[in-house]
């Protein structure tokens, strides 16, 4: 994906609604905001859970103001 140091730190919130399945998911790359969901999508796995969970393809949801130490964020710039 052309990033780097991403797995295994914390679970990092992305800015996509939690959704059941990838129906309706967008096709172009964009967020998916549209929706009812209370809960954004972590991805990645922490340093707390199985190996096999520190990669991008897993995620999870979580409501938008859980806070715990296993749950953080990447600050990225578009060029």
């Amino acid at each position: 994906f052309g990033l780097y140091d991403m797995h295994g730190n914390v679970w990092e919130w992305c800015e996509d609604k939690w959704h059941d399945s990838y129906n309706g998911a967008p096709t172009d790359g964009s967020a998916w905001t549209a929706g009812n969901s209370e809960s954004r999508v972590l991805r990645g796995g922490s340093w707390h859970y199985f190996p096999q969970n520190c990669r991008s393809a897993v995620a999870t949801g979580a409501s938008s103001g859980s806070r715990d130490r296993f749950i953080g964020f990447r600050v990225a710039v578009g060029t």
